[in-house]
């Protein structure tokens, strides 16, 4: 079997936490895709088939939360993390709720998007080299 790179969409408003983001999860053998916002992302889902999607709950034009339901009507097999410092108990359970597989409070730390990349890892059928 080769080695697949896990394809990740990230969308989140900060140029400085896509960037951080991003050289964490290529370390993790991922592509990434960036979108600065919910409205980005759903179009990029559609037009990319990511394996996984990490999304900030509040940006500009279109949220997370929003994002997330759309994505999930689309694209139904795709998990996706929710990565938010907004993360109130009530969010955290409505975006689960709605299919998020894991809800990451920021700052992050880099343990634990590397348990959210094995998760989508799983989901997507990709097997650990």
């Amino acid at each position: 079997m080769e080695d697949a790179k896990l394809k990740i969409l990230i969308s989140d408003d900060s140029k400085l936490l896509r960037k951080k983001l991003r050289a964490e999860l290529e370390e993790l053998n991922c592509e990434v895709i960036e979108a600065e916002n919910g409205k980005e992302a759903i179009m990029l889902d559609l037009q990319e088939h990511p394996d996984g999607v990490i999304l900030d709950i509040v940006m500009p034009e279109v949220g997370g939360i929003e994002a997330l339901q759309v994505i999930r009507e689309v694209s139904p097999e795709i998990p996706v993390v929710m990565l938010s410092s907004a993360g109130t108990p009530q969010k955290l359970m409505q975006t689960l709720k709605m299919g998020a597989i894991d809800f990451i409070q920021k700052p992050y730390t880099s343990e634990q998007i590397k348990k959210a990349v094995e998760q989508i890892r799983k989901r997507a059928g990709h097997n650990e080299q």
